[in-house]
């Protein structure tokens, strides 16, 4: 751990990374007139200062019906309309694992929808999506012709196994259509394909990447928006059971944030799982270092990954679950983990 610096929670970062403490975690949007758009528990937060101070604004008209996960989605379309993709933690029921059963049967945490036309201040047009069991709503992109696609997931059963789905729109969220279920099999409640993040393709197609147990990301194409997947197949990229982040910057490049199967350097990792404890076979949950790397050929090739922070060791948390902003051209804007880490640092500092 050669130079660098540490953050107010502890956490290593580079020379060339710099903390921003009072940002918010999870996703965030830049809106028009400069101000920063996220969401808590309940409320969209808006900051005129760069996430130094926040105003709050209700989202749901029944509160009490609603409480949105940590692992929500934003987008704000071409066309002025926020969208927020969630799943509600308070109508989640059945989540057991029983490992007699190799299953949680009657698994709910279901998948909304709703949106905002005046920047965040009122929401409307609310929708349940699905009712199953979802894990983690990463990612929601809005394509060159406009459609806004979100990734989600359901858990199965007869095994319990967890399976990845998207939504589409093509109205800034009025309606909204489900895409293909992407089901590689599997058998435990971490297990299968999951916490996907999408990005669009210079040739025009979405490509996926999938948070695995089995030592890579696994990846999916669609040519028509998220309605279709196919192509499904590992990828080269070693990843632990965690999801990654991808985005396309201004630069044109591709970035991807994500925790690597092995920490830098080692050769071994502890393993977590097997036998439908998580998952059927053991895996690396390394989330004690967070990496990125750039590519300019759209994921043919990449920079040499980078630790960008890292765990001391003993230290309580994770750098895991990345968010990503572009704040200004150029820099960077990541919040992670339950450490927590919320940096800022320059593209160009790490090509």
């Amino acid at each position: 751990m050669n130079g660098g610096k540490l953050t107010s929670s502890g956490c290593w970062i580079p020379d060339k990374v710099e903390e921003m403490p009072r940002l918010k975690g999870g996703p965030l949007l830049r809106l028009p007139d400069g101000k920063l758009l996220a969401t808590d528990r309940s409320n969209c937060c808006v900051s005129p200062d760069e996430g130094k101070t926040w105003t709050e604004f209700p989202i749901f008209s029944e509160p009490g019906k609603y409480v949105i996960d940590a692992q929500r989605t934003l987008v704000r379309t071409r066309r002025g309309v926020i969208i927020l993709a969630f799943a509600n933690n308070l109508e989640e029921a059945n989540i057991k694992w029983q490992q007699a059963l190799l299953d949680s049967p009657g698994a709910i945490r279901p998948t909304y929808a709703i949106r905002s036309l005046d920047g965040g201040k009122t929401w409307q047009d609310l929708q349940r999506l699905h009712n199953d069991y979802t894990g983690a709503i990463r990612d929601m992109i809005e394509t060159r012709d406009g459609s806004v696609v979100f990734t989600s997931q359901m858990m199965r059963h007869n095994p319990g196994r967890n399976v990845t789905v998207t939504f589409t729109t093509k109205d800034d969220g009025k309606s909204w259509v489900s895409g293909n279920v992407i089901d590689m099999g599997g058998v435990g409640d971490h297990s299968g394909v999951i916490e996907a993040t999408i990005e669009q393709l210079r040739d025009g197609r979405i490509w996926m990447l999938l948070r695995t147990n089995w030592g890579k990301f696994w990846e999916a194409y669609s040519s028509d928006d998220g309605l279709t997947w196919k192509d499904i197949q590992q990828t080269k990229i070693d990843a632990s059971s965690s999801p990654g982040m991808l985005k396309r910057l201004q630069s044109g490049r591709l970035v991807l944030v994500w925790n690597r199967y092995f920490p830098e350097g080692k050769t071994e990792v502890p393993l977590r799982g097997g036998g439908g404890s998580y998952a059927e076979v053991p895996a690396s949950w390394q989330r004690a270092e967070l990496s990125m790397m750039f590519s300019g050929d759209d994921g043919k090739t990449w920079s040499k990954p980078v630790v960008i922070a890292r765990l001391p060791e003993g230290t309580k948390g994770s750098v895991t679950y990345a968010r990503l902003l572009e704040g200004k051209p150029g820099e960077l804007w990541i919040t992670a983990g339950s450490n927590p880490l919320k940096i800022k640092l320059l593209e160009k500092d790490f090509l």
